[in-house]
């Protein structure tokens, strides 16, 4: 899919703008100083990096779009025409925002966080911006324009995923729930499969990137339980954007507010999904 520019799509200029902003917030926190608590389990953070950078980004899209309605991870619901959704209602807008993505990396000073903003009407995410503030690069995808990946002094280069079909050929990434040690779904069966069927594995800490590697390339898939929205609003349009097959973990199709998901190129994807079935005992489909 041919790319377009983020110029030609307002929405998506500005959400790169408050995306490299955010990216600026975190860099002063991580290479200064921060507060650490805990939310949901002693090991899930946040951070006064978080916080701060969530505000530079809603200011940023406020400022610009009052009407529009605000989904981030540490303010929750905000703006006009809110519901239980994290989907706008037709003819709404929402912005959806993970101001840190990785926030455990942060907190160690493991370099591999991200700021991720994506806008969403009532069919999906429609703009999505994930940026990685240590590496100065910049993943962007608009809803029928192809994805790009922008870095400083250098060309946009568009997206795209891989061909591969044999998961022996591929690096895979997943991830682990803060409810681990309580859930069913603690991902380990699922792990112990692929490990000997696979390249490599890699558990890095941030959702948003390892979508934004699937798109370009990097990784082969990706798969994980107990997302949130902001984890993947805008990782899921690069993916999709790129070329990828995006779906939950048991096969359907994906909507925002699922909290897991399966995705590859499409040539890889139902190889993936037949051996997360089998690490839960199911039959083939």
């Amino acid at each position: 899919m041919c790319y377009e520019p983020a110029m030609v799509d307002p929405h998506l200029a500005l959400a790169v703008a408050a995306a490299h902003s955010a990216g600026q917030v975190l860099l002063r926190h991580y290479e200064g100083s921060f507060e650490v608590t805990t939310k949901s389990s002693p090991i899930d953070l946040v951070t006064s990096a978080d916080r701060a950078a969530e505000r530079v980004v809603l200011d940023a899209l406020r400022r610009v779009y009052p009407e529009h309605s605000f989904l981030a991870e540490e303010s929750g619901l905000s703006g006009h025409d809110l519901g239980d959704s994290p989907l706008p209602p037709p003819g709404g807008l929402r912005w959806v925002i993970d101001p840190l993505d990785g926030t455990t990396n942060f907190a160690h000073g493991f370099p591999h966080f991200s700021v991720s903003i994506a806008l969403c009407d009532e069919r999906g995410p429609r703009v999505g911006v994930i940026h990685d503030p240590i590496r100065g690069e910049t993943f962007c995808a608009a809803r029928g324009r192809g994805a790009v990946l922008r870095r400083p002094d250098r060309d946009d280069r568009p997206l795209a995923v891989t061909r591969k079909s044999d998961l022996q050929q591929s690096l895979v990434a997943t991830g682990f729930s803060y409810q681990r040690a309580t859930t069913t779904t603690d991902n380990l069966a699922e792990t112990s499969r692929l490990v000997p069927r696979i390249r490599d594995l890699r558990r890095a800490g941030s959702a948003a990137l390892d979508l934004a590697y699937v798109a370009a390339g990097r990784l082969d898939a990706y798969w994980e339980y107990h997302l949130q929205p902001w984890d993947i609003a805008a990782g899921a349009l690069l993916v999709l954007e790129a070329g990828g097959t995006l779906t939950r973990i048991d096969g359907a199709a994906w909507r925002l507010g699922d909290a897991d998901i399966a995705v590859a190129g499409p040539d890889l994807h139902p190889a993936l999904l037949r051996e997360l079935r089998h690490a839960r005992g199911e039959p083939d489909a």
